[in-house]
């Protein structure tokens, strides 16, 4: 995704130089991206930057007055109102609705730089007087910074791969990370998939000397608000609900057009609530399936006539099997592995909301924050499809994942599970947009972690959750009482009709689960027998958007074959060639459902031929 790239080093210049122009280039994905260089060789300083036309950050460098303190940003900041307009009163010159201000708000307080910065967000700050450069990103880690120490040069970049694309010899897969991917989804504890390259921790702040790395700083760590005393529950919803009406504007400013990504959830409907857009300026959309008009298209729709906003569907279908080759290979590339092969349809249909709007607010990391939700967990792969001695690494998540669950639950919300289980899908959709959510303003984040005792009990306690859903409700009542009276997508709500309508909506939600990535061995060689008949229909589409296992079977079954009965592919260390074997035929012939092992099968083939195959 667009960021920043580079080096810190005493190599010879113009060693330097040519391979800054590599790791550029290595980032520049598509037509509507803008690069650039700065380069202060006495310094042994070479950064770059990828950014979106017109976006915050496409403007680099910025400098102060007296260009001895120079600043490369990339990402979106959300400052406090009033903070651009007291810096012009002092004479500064400053650009409109872009990061000029910055380098001024270093230059008022250095100490304080960047810890008084709210967004997602990675930098690299030069200061000539000082003779240091800074490398910093947000507390969260959200904008992700990939980093490698050699004897010659300190590497970093948005990308993993601007790295391997000048040091080739990083190009190898680690077994212990590559275990953590295939039991969670993600790999933890700022590791990557390869061994050598690691990913700067939230909230850092490195300094450079003279070409060197001189310390590894933090400006923040979760437990300054870990240590927040709790309120009182009445006050906790005041103090949430002023922090969402105070804040929230800030999110739909800038110089680009805002759209809302809409969907049938209290997330996204508490933003709409408390967002008070002038009819029909909003532009809103849904993803949308190839069946029917799911719940989230339904549910979304009421949302935006209630709010006076239009609304369009974007719907995944037949164009998009059509050229799923594509799309699965530029996934798995644009995020360096981060995401698997089911998160594919994210980059075809951000695609087509980048045509509404190249600004994309979500209500991801709302029900994340505000309930504590935990999103991934590790599982034990099939048996008989990864080596014995692979499946020991697989096996090596749990302890690590066990000890991070027992952090405070915000923490492990916040700080944990969305800079590595959320990252991948968020890279892929920052490849063609701008996202913003403001579940991650540090006033909101931080309010949440004073929540009563009560509601922060536990990971997976019921009666907190129950407690946290009431507070969402009564956010959207007091916003907008017309968007409390509607059901989620799944009939949450108040009121006897929850009850009942509710009851529908979760059996159709179970259902649907059940007939695709859920469906037992037994029920799917049944469905695979009468598969002519095409009852997929009848369930298919009310709750979910993608439907894998029928494509598989079908549309996609020509990909499938080729790609895992490939040799390459069977040939892997970690690979069951018997077992893949019997997967393929099992799901493609059988009637059988492999839907999650194809996935994760796939995804690691393309890894491997995307980044470590001789290429």
């Amino acid at each position: 995704m667009p960021g920043i790239v580079g080096l810190i080093t005493k190599m010879p210049r113009e060693r330097a130089e040519q391979e800054l122009l590599r790791m550029v280039e290595a980032m520049r994905h598509e037509s509507f991206y803008v690069t650039g260089t700065w380069i202060d060789g006495l310094a042994g300083v070479y950064v770059g930057w990828v950014a979106r036309k017109n976006s915050f950050s496409e403007a680099m460098p910025v400098r102060n007055e007296r260009a001895d303190a120079v600043l490369v940003f990339a990402g979106e900041e959300f400052p406090e109102p009033g903070i651009v307009g007291r810096l012009r009163e002092r004479g500064h010159e400053l650009d409109a609705d872009g990061p000029s201000y910055l380098i001024h708000l270093y230059e008022d307080d250095p100490i304080a730089f960047p810890s008084g910065l709210n967004g997602r967000f990675q930098g690299l700050l030069t200061d000539q007087a000082r003779a240091t450069a800074t490398l910093f990103n947000d507390r969260y880690g959200m904008h992700r910074i990939y980093y490698h120490e050699a004897k010659e040069a300190f590497y970093f970049s948005a990308e993993a791969k601007a790295i391997l694309a000048v040091r080739p010899e990083l190009r190898v897969m680690d077994r212990r990370s590559l275990g953590e991917f295939v039991a969670c989804g993600c790999v933890l504890e700022n590791r990557t998939l390869f061994p050598a390259i690691h990913v700067l921790p939230g909230g850092a702040n490195w300094r450079f000397r003279h070409g060197a790395l001189e310390c590894r700083s933090s400006y923040f760590q979760p437990k300054e608000w870990e240590d927040l005393p709790p309120l009182m529950a009445e006050e906790y919803y005041n103090e949430l609900r002023l922090v969402l009406e105070r804040n929230l504007g800030r999110y739909f400013g800038g110089r680009e057009l805002v759209g809302m990504s809409l969907t049938g959830g209290l997330d996204t409907r508490m933003i709409m609530a408390w967002h008070k857009a002038p009819p029909q300026s909003l532009p809103c959309y849904t993803y949308g399936g190839m069946y029917r008009e799911c719940q989230d298209v339904l549910r979304a729709r009421k949302v935006a006539n209630i709010c006076e906003q239009p609304h369009h569907v974007i719907t995944t279908g037949e164009e998009f099997l059509s050229r799923f080759r594509e799309y699965a290979e530029r996934s798995i590339y644009l995020t360096d592995g981060c995401v698997d092969l089911s998160r594919s349809p994210d980059l075809y249909v951000s695609e087509k909301a980048r045509s509404v709007a190249p600004i994309k607010i979500v209500g991801t990391y709302g029900s994340e924050i505000i309930r504590q939700a935990v999103m991934f967990k590790p599982v034990l792969p099939m048996a008989g499809l990864f080596r014995r001695e692979f499946v020991t690494y697989v096996q090596q998540a749990w302890p690590v994942y066990s000890k991070l669950l027992r952090e405070h639950p915000v923490t492990f919300a916040a700080f944990r599970q969305s800079p590595w289980q959320h990252f991948g899908v968020l890279a892929l959709e920052n490849t063609q947009l701008g996202v913003r959510s403001p579940y991650l303003d540090n006033d909101f984040v931080r309010t949440v972690f004073r929540a009563p005792r009560t509601e922060c009990k536990s990971n997976g306690d019921s009666h907190s959750r129950r407690q946290i859903n009431d507070v969402r409700l009564r956010l959207i009542r007091d916003g907008n009482p017309a968007l409390a009276r509607l059901l989620t997508d799944r009939g949450v709500g108040r009121g006897f009709s929850a009850l009942i309508l509710g009851s529908l909506l979760e059996f159709t939600f179970k259902a649907e689960y059940a007939y695709d990535y859920g469906m037992p061995q037994w029920l799917s060689r049944t469905d695979h027998l009468f598969s002519a008949f095409h009852f997929e229909r009848l369930f298919l589409g009310r709750h979910k958007l993608f439907h894998f296992r029928i494509w598989y079977r079908d549309a996609l079954s020509p990909y499938v074959r080729e790609m895992l009965l490939d040799d390459r592919t069977l040939s892997r260390p970690y690979i069951e060639r018997k077992g893949l074997e019997a997967v393929v035929k099992g799901h493609l012939n059988d009637g059988r459902n492999y839907t999650s092992e194809i996935h994760k099968v796939l995804t690691l083939e393309l890894i491997h031929r995307l980044f470590v195959d001789p290429r």
